[in-house]
């Protein structure tokens, strides 16, 4: 740093703003290259560039705090405002701004107690939006054909359950190895769990009937990726139904709260997962025997009856022997009444053959002509008299319509006039010209009009004739 002497008399030097700055930083680099800070988060906010930015905060005072986006990407925990975290880092000043702050490199939750704080607060938030609701859980299929494992494949987790589906059930199990601890694990088990669901059901890969999400023991920060929002939202929307299996018994992590069955151990959920093969087939046994035992009930309980209801039946053979018998009594009397039927006929025809004998045959024909005579003169004079009456009533139509005729009305003295639409019914309308003709009852006489409109009683005008055929109409 250049010094410069003044001129107001003292030997104080003198620096630009820059300068001191410059010296600040210098300073407050060199003395805190690497420090751990224990604060409380505030103001936190995410920039479009990646970059972290927020402030870390006690009772006392409050410092800066910026992550840089490839740092942010490594921190393995997700800051939120009130959460109480130890930053590792390097503490730098701003001097844009006249500010120091604190470039955070690592970031832990401090203690115990701040990790159940959060957990308490995420798992009533979750709660909230409905996501460990009973009517979520599906039920665990009896048998499935093949189960998922979502869990590590070097610890011992994969082997004790497919040491445990061995002795139980041998099942086909597709495992999706991740990570199960530290950075980028939750994002791991999230997307094995969308994995398996996107899974065809009759693809090359089967789709698993049943999910185990597996974990051994640990402590709070060993179990927290499956308290992370990604993993209880991925558990929450599976459409195949899952078992969460993390950690020892004691162990309580926010996906058993989403998951279908939680299961206190990963050896408990393949139990959970497939039935013991020979309890199935001793059950299928017992059940076959009883079965079996029902049907012979059943049968032995029908023939008691059967045999029952046939004490109360006829015996089939006399039945027989007795229609057998009436049968050939009717056959014979069906010979009997045949032959008697034709005697009896035969009698009948003597008896009306008998009565003709004794009347001649000539007289019978004459007989039969006279009934015919006196039948065609009925039926002439019925014709006759039918005629005339007809007659009578044509004639009296025809008067009758006669006088109802326009012509009998012609006859008693009238006229019709006839224009050159028809018949003209009244005088209004009528213009000098007009030529029409008018029909007496001897004939028709064609007519001009040779006045205007006539008023309502026209005047007498003397008749004026043209000619011989044509007169006037007033």
């Amino acid at each position: 740093m250049n010094e410069r002497k003044t001129d107001s008399g003292h030997n104080l030097p003198e620096f630009t703003v820059s300068e001191i700055s410059q010296a600040l930083k210098r300073t407050v680099e060199e003395s805190f290259s690497f420090v751990r800070v224990r604060g409380e988060i505030s103001g936190f906010k995410r920039a479009a560039s990646g970059h972290l930015y927020m402030a870390l905060k006690d009772d006392n005072a409050v410092i800066d705090g910026v992550c840089w986006r490839g740092t942010a990407g490594r921190l393995g925990l997700n800051p939120e405002d009130g959460m109480e975290v130890i930053v590792q880092g390097r503490l730098t000043t701003y001097p844009g701004r006249s500010k120091y702050q604190i470039v955070i490199e690592r970031m832990e939750l401090a203690g115990e107690g701040a990790l159940l704080k959060l957990l308490e607060d995420r798992k009533r938030k979750l709660a909230a939006e409905g996501l460990f609701d009973a009517e979520r859980k599906r039920d665990i299929p009896f048998l499935p054909k093949v189960i998922g494992v979502v869990t590590s494949p070097t610890g011992a987790v994969i082997r004790d359950i497919l040491h445990r589906l061995n002795d139980r059930f041998p099942r086909h199990v597709l495992m999706w190895p991740v990570l199960v601890q530290g950075d980028g694990a939750a994002e791991q088990v999230a997307a094995a769990i969308e994995g398996f669901n996107r899974l065809e059901t009759c693809g090359s890969v089967p789709r698993p009937d049943v999910l185990i999400v597996a974990r051994g023991g640990g402590s709070l920060e060993d179990l927290w990726a499956f308290n992370e929002e990604i993993v209880v939202r991925a558990a929450a929307a599976s459409q195949i139904p899952l078992i969460s299996a993390v950690g020892h018994e004691t162990d309580t992590t926010l996906i058993d709260y989403a998951s279908d069955r939680r299961a206190p151990t990963p050896t408990a959920a393949a139990e959970m997962a497939v039935p013991v093969r020979m309890e199935v087939l001793a059950q299928v046994m017992d059940d076959g025997a009883r079965l079996t035992a029902a049907v012979n009930r059943l049968m032995d309980d029908r023939a008691m009856r059967l045999e029952g209801m046939a004490r109360g039946l006829p015996d089939p053979q006399k039945t027989v022997h007795e229609m057998e018998q009436r049968l050939d009594d009717w056959g014979e009397r069906l010979v009997n009444s045949r032959r008697v039927f034709f005697e009896r006929k035969g009698d009948d025809l003597n008896a009306i053959g008998s009565r003709l004998r004794f009347q001649p045959i000539a007289e019978t024909v004459r007989s039969g002509e006279q009934k015919l005579q006196d039948l065609t003169a009925r039926l002439g004079q019925s014709g006759k008299r039918r005629f005339d009456d007809a007659a009578q009533r044509l004639e009296k139509f025809d008067r009758l319509l006669e006088s109802y005729s326009h012509k009998g009305v012609l006859a008693r003295g009238y006229a019709v006039v006839h224009g050159a639409d028809g018949v003209v019914e009244k005088a209004k309308g009528l213009k000098t010209g007009d030529e029409m003709e008018i029909e007496f009852a001897d004939g028709r006489t064609p007519v001009v009009v040779s006045g205007g409109t006539p008023t309502a009683t026209p005047k007498k005008h003397k008749t004026k004739a043209k000619d011989d055929r044509q007169g006037e109409l007033l």
